[in-house]
Formats: structure tokens, C-alpha cells, sequence
């Protein structure tokens, strides 16, 4: 099943249904040009769109999960054309926000076709890193072609999103659909449909919420903490972005190697206290190390939950329901982290967040358990036994 058509579906499928969080702090400046409006009205209009990407993500990852992915994909794409368009041609405040909401729903229809067919591959763990990886270049690209465009007019960013729907829309025609039975290791197995539990998704949230939101404001603890300018900073964290990518490469054969739990652990806590010394670091170099080292493990951490949710869940509604918890967890983390930075001292703040983190990890950690023992087995996992993992 796994080709390099399926590969490029894949990552085409996600890299656009996830576009509106990758491309969101060129869009919310936009807004703000556009329709007058403050950094917090501009804000508002893009929480609006990410919490619809992810409310409808989570709403249609049972639909995901069975046959139809590739027809799905493509109606959500058509929507989000239509939306972009609708967006570059707002102009007022009202217009704005309702046309957002529209494209952040048809964001999530895509989003959930696309994160549930990783688990119909073969290697859920090749895929997942592949999918990741991908999507980062492709979201690394847009933020730079985004802004280059805005400059010539106003909201063509959005006529560039809608662009490049049509040819993703070819381009998913590859994604896997879900079957019957799904192989995995060389076994076939039924494919689960139970809904994973409240508090994974719940500890899913949390964790992006607080790792998202303290990367947003990444730059200002920089600027604030190192003394460094803002180009400088800005360069560090674009830097630490594209050498991220040797994480999602690494997290698949350190699961092999040493164990998907293991390797998952040790991903988790360096996670931590490297974004606790991104916070607290007001030295440049410790600073710049940090930064490169969190989001290496960040991509590890997220290649291994995708793939340990596709082992439990050959269906797909496992990692299309993470994928949406995820990312409501993105959509509300720089709130959440800006209205504690007004209140509390870098230090604590460091603390706090790399003590969250490893909480909020913890029912991931479970999952990933379980993950290891169905391995191991060889065998299913009862649907009611999944789903209280």
C-alpha cells in the first residue's frame, strides 16, 4: 500500500489542512491591515479559525474513519477554495470573521481525511515521519511565499491558499481509504472503531496548548530575556525549525531501537526542560541551543503519538480525533501563555510549564504502553479495551 504516491497524498492532504495554524501570524497580520482592526480583534478572527479547524476535525474523525477519505478530502478542499477566495475579499470586521470560520471548517474537513489515512498504511511509523516532515517543509515554504504576495495586495495570501487547493486536490486522490481489515507487521488485524477517551484527548489539548502557546511568544521571551534584536531571534527560530525536522526522522528508529514507550519518555522530559530553559535562558547560545532541541523532540514526540494511535486504531478515528485535539490545544495556547506572562515571573512560568508538559504527557504515555503491548501480542485490541486506554 505505502508508494510515493501515498506519500505525497499524505503530506499534500495535511500540509493544506493545517495550513491555517502553520500560516496564521502572516494571516493575522493581514486581518489587522486589511479591516483596521487591533492586534486583538486580528487575533480573535484567527482563534476563529483555528477553533473551527479543530471542532470539526474532532466532529468528523469518526466519519474519517471509514471509506470515503479521498472524497472527503477533495469536498473539503473545494470548500476551502471557496472560502480563501471569499476571504481575500472581505473587508470588513463582521465579513472577516464569518468568512474565517467557513474556511477553518473546511480546513478541518480536509484535516480529518487526511490525519485519519496515515493509519491505514502498512508503517504507521514511516508514514507518521514521513507526513511530518513533509508538512513542515511545505508550511515552511507557504510562510515565506505568503508574506511576499501580501505585499503586492492585501489578502492574496488567501488567493494563494486557494491556488493551491487545485492541486492537492489531485495530489490526495492517493490517499489510503480505509479497510476492512488493516495489516500491520505483517499481521492482519480488524480495525478498531471506538472513540478514544476524554482525558487522552484532554492531556492531547494541554500539552500543545502549552507547547504551541510558549512557542508563539518565542520571540518576545528572546528579545526580552537574551537581549537579542528581533531579526536575530526571528533567525534562531526559523533556524531551530528546519533542524526540527531531524527529529521526526529520529523518532521512528528510536522507537524501533529502543522501544516506542522509552524513547517516547525520554523524548517528553528533554522536551520539557529544554522549553523551561527557552523561557528561564537568558544567555543567547544556551538560549539557541534550547530552542533547536525543543522542537527536534516536539516532532519526535508528535511522529510517535500518530504512530502508536494508528497501531491501536487502523481506522483512523484514533489520530484523526488527536489531530483535532491538538489542534484546539494550538488554537488556544497563546492566549492561555500570554495571560499567564502577565502574571507570573519567567522563572516560575519555565517551571510550571516543563511540570505541565510531563503531565499532560501522561496519557499518551499510556497510549503508547498500550501500543507496545499490542505489538508484542500480536494481536488486537478489543475495541472496549482501546478506548480506555
Amino acid at each position: 500500500m505505502w508508494s510515493f504516491g501515498v506519500a505525497v497524498a499524505l503530506i499534500a492532504g495535511i500540509a493544506m489542512g493545517s495550513a491555517g495554524t502553520n500560516v496564521m501570524p502572516v494571516f493575522i497580520d493581514d486581518f489587522a491591515s486589511r479591516a483596521g482592526l487591533s492586534g486583538a480583534g486580528a487575533g480573535l478572527v484567527g482563534a476563529a479559525q483555528l477553533t473551527a479547524t479543530a471542532v470539526v476535525t474532532l466532529l468528523l474523525a469518526s466519519r474519517a474513519a471509514s471509506p470515503g477519505r479521498v472524497a472527503m478530502a477533495r469536498l473539503g478542499l473545494a470548500l476551502t477554495a471557496f472560502a480563501a477566495l471569499w476571504v481575500a475579499l472581505a473587508g470588513d470586521p463582521v465579513t472577516l470573521l464569518l468568512t474565517n470560520l467557513l474556511l477553518g471548517a473546511a480546513l478541518g474537513i480536509v484535516y480529518a481525511a487526511a490525519t485519519a489515512a496515515l493509519a491505514a498504511t502498512e508503517d504507521s511509523d514511516r508514514a507518521s515521519a514521513v507526513a511530518v516532515a513533509g508538512t513542515v517543509v511545505v508550511a515552511a515554504l507557504m510562510i515565506v511565499a505568503v508574506p511576499l504576495v501580501n505585499e503586492q495586495w492585501g489578502g492574496a495570501g488567501f488567493l494563494l491558499l486557494a491556488v493551491c487547493c487545485a492541486p492537492a486536490w489531485f495530489l490526495v486522490g492517493k490517499l489510503p481509504e480505509s479497510p476492512a481489515t488493516a495489516t500491520k507487521a505483517g499481521r492482519s488485524t480488524k480495525a478498531a472503531t471506538s472513540r478514544p477517551s476524554a482525558v487522552l484527548l484532554i492531556g492531547t489539548a494541554c500539552l500543545w496548548t502549552i507547547t504551541q502557546g510558549t512557542w508563539a511568544y518565542a520571540s518576545v521571551l528572546g528579545r526580552e530575556h537574551t537581549g537579542l534584536d528581533a531579526t536575530t531571534v526571528s533567525l534562531i527560530l526559523a533556524v531551530s525549525s528546519v533542524v526540527a525536522l531531524a527529529g521526526a526522522v529520529a523518532g521512528t528508529p528510536a522507537a524501533r531501537r529502543f522501544g516506542r514507550l522509552r524513547s517516547m519518555v525520554v523524548f517528553v522530559v528533554v522536551e520539557a526542560v529544554a522549553m523551561a530553559v527557552v523561557v528561564i535562558s537568558d544567555e543567547p547560545v544556551l538560549f539557541t541551543a534550547a530552542a533547536v532541541v525543543w522542537q527536534a523532540c516536539q516532532l519526535a514526540v508528535l511522529v510517535q503519538m500518530v504512530a502508536a494511535a494508528a497501531v491501536l486504531d487502523p481506522s483512523g478515528r484514533w489520530v484523526a480525533s488527536l489531530s483535532g485535539a491538538s489542534a484546539l490545544g494550538t488554537g488556544a495556547g497563546p492566549l492561555a501563555v500570554g495571560l499567564l506572562l502577565e502574571h507570573t515571573g519567567p522563572e516560575v512560568l519555565g517551571v510550571l510549564f516543563a511540570l505541565g508538559m510531563v503531565v499532560a504527557s501522561l496519557p499518551l504515555l499510556r497510549m503508547t504502553t498500550a501500543a507496545d503491548s499490542r505489538l508484542a501480542a500480536g494481536v488486537p485490541i478489543p475495541a472496549g479495551d482501546a478506548s480506555s486506554q
